[in-house]
């Protein structure tokens, strides 16, 4: 099995506990308090509405687990298959009150999760066999969402980016402008400072133009970020580069253009739509017995 990034248990918990909370109020599940007897126990599927990426399994399990110990939890695959239309992802067993109300708060996380992989596992595919370029996510996360967001594209098969402000320097545009503001040479001003200050940090100049990154890569920039440059820019900046620098392109990079942005040598590709525009996949949960 991939060995995928790790999941932030104590932040799940601290989201479950909310995602619960505003579900259930100050009365809890009032429809299945008052129809489902304390004592029954039922069996139940969860069941894929369409081909995915699976992601999320691990995640389900601990919310069912929180809300009552004695669910047992069953997996039928493991985070990063591909399901068919059909399939049966996991089964769960135990008492039907606490399947019932924990029910909509995790299918929402795996749908979103499975979600988030299903889309990496797609852009990923559009690379060319035997590419060097990685496929990238972004830091445009759902707010308190990111470590599962990132766990789900690594599930997918993309590459997660830095993880937040803290792990890379990352000079971007507005950066950019205000060191600019003390005069010419503002990129190389910045590389020096961030590294003086952080020297452990990998550095990426975001550049708008060939001229910037000529800059950034005598600053001797760890990476570039080639910033909505036209392919024709991107192959120059490749020769530029010569391996100087890491080059990455981002923005304006829809699912089309992935292939043909893969041929021009850069190392990475970077897509927000992997996480802020995702389609959440269709999973239900089906009560099959007693």
């Amino acid at each position: 099995m991939p060995k995928f990034p790790e999941i932030d248990w104590t932040r799940l918990d601290l989201l479950t506990a909310m995602a619960l909370d505003e579900d259930l109020g100050a009365d809890g599940d009032t429809t299945t308090l008052s129809v489902i007897p304390a004592e029954a126990h039922a069996v139940a599927i969860f069941l894929a509405k369409q081909d995915m990426v699976c992601c999320g399994l691990p995640v389900a399990e601990r919310i069912f687990k929180k809300l009552d110990g004695n669910i047992r939890w069953e997996p039928m695959v493991q985070d990063g298959a591909v399901c068919r239309k059909g399939d049966v992802l996991a089964k769960v067993y135990g008492p039907a009150r606490a399947l019932l109300t924990a029910e909509r708060t995790v299918l929402n996380f795996m749908q979103r999760l499975s979600g988030v992989a299903t889309t990496a596992h797609r852009y990923v595919a559009a690379i060319p066999e035997g590419s060097k370029t990685r496929l990238l996510d972004t830091r445009k996360t759902t707010p308190g969402w990111r470590n599962l967001e990132k766990y789900a594209v690594a599930v997918g098969g993309a590459t997660n980016h830095r993880i937040g402000l803290y792990d890379r320097i990352m000079i971007k545009d507005n950066h950019r402008e205000i060191a600019g503001f003390e005069g010419e040479g503002g990129i190389t001003r910045s590389v020096q400072r961030a590294r003086k200050m952080w020297p452990a940090l990998e550095i990426e100049v975001e550049a708008d133009t060939l001229e910037q990154v000529g800059e950034a890569i005598a600053a001797k920039a760890e990476y570039i970020l080639l910033d909505n440059m036209t392919n024709e820019q991107m192959a120059e900046a490749v020769k530029m580069a010569q391996g100087q620098s890491l080059l990455e392109a981002s923005g304006g990079i829809t699912f089309e253009r992935i292939t043909e942005i893969a041929k021009l040598g850069v190392d990475f590709i970077s897509v927000g739509a992997l996480t802020h525009s995702v389609k959440a996949a269709d999973i239900s949960l089906d009560v099959i017995s007693q």
